[in-house]
């Protein structure tokens, strides 16, 4: 028991103000509470369960580069489908699709976002230090440390949600994602750079940055235009 609570309290007191517990508070804006649980609870589990039991071997077999750009994108996606409408129109419509789509979706940006992380490296830390003999136990503990300090994030996100004005959750949302994206892709290009060949970071990072916000607007005036057409 001694050694749960040390795991569970060192990676619940790691995730506090990560940036995966700030993206969950912007999820709040996009889907149902249900739908992150369960999405955040399936990822949490599988990387955990690979960090403590493979030793770090996802972290190591796909390149860091590859990892940062796949996030970046996944933030940038998110930041635009912000932009592009409200989410529970679009429930209405397709609520069947949407229970099975939300909680795959979470699952995927957080695994993604979680990778390498300090979270992932402490459970990839226990596990070495612990044994197989324990792992069980470490990987019980990370991933409620984890799950819990997560769940601060999804009910802010929700107390926002309820006490905000219309649409400023939404702006919240978008800037987190925003940031989030263009910081994670400039990593993926410094690593590019480092690793693979010398390229020029800054131009193509500036490059990305006009042509996201170039869809950004393009789906804001796509939005008020179909606004206006409604009322």
């Amino acid at each position: 028991m001694i050694l749960f609570f040390k795991v569970f309290l060192t990676e619940f007191i790691a995730e506090m103000g990560d940036k995966t517990q700030l993206m969950l508070i912007a999820l709040t804006s996009k889907y149902k509470l249900r739908d992150i649980i369960l999405g955040t609870a399936a990822a949490i589990l599988v990387l955990n369960g690979l960090a403590v039991l493979a030793g770090g071997l996802v972290s190591e077999c796909i390149p860091a580069w590859l990892i940062k750009v796949i996030a970046a994108l996944a933030f940038l996606y998110f930041a635009a489908s912000t932009l592009g409408g409200s989410n529970e129109e679009e429930e209405e419509g397709s609520d069947r699709s949407k229970i099975r789509f939300a909680p795959l979706a979470v699952f995927c940006t957080f695994f993604v976002a979680e990778l390498g992380d300090k979270t992932q490296l402490t459970a990839i830390t226990f596990g070495a230090n612990e044994g197989m003999s324990s792992a069980l136990i470490v990987w019980l503990g990370c991933s409620l440390g984890l799950f819990l300090a997560d769940i601060l994030g999804m009910l802010l996100g929700y107390l926002l949600k309820s006490k905000t004005p219309e649409g400023l959750l939404n702006t919240l949302a978008f800037v987190i994602f925003s940031v989030f994206g263009v910081f994670t892709l400039y990593q993926g290009l410094k690593l590019i750079s480092t690793d693979i060949r010398s390229i020029p970071v800054l131009p193509i990072l500036i490059a990305a940055m006009i042509a996201f916000a170039g869809i950004c607007v393009h789906l804001f005036l796509k939005k008020e235009k179909k606004t206006r057409g409604a009322n």
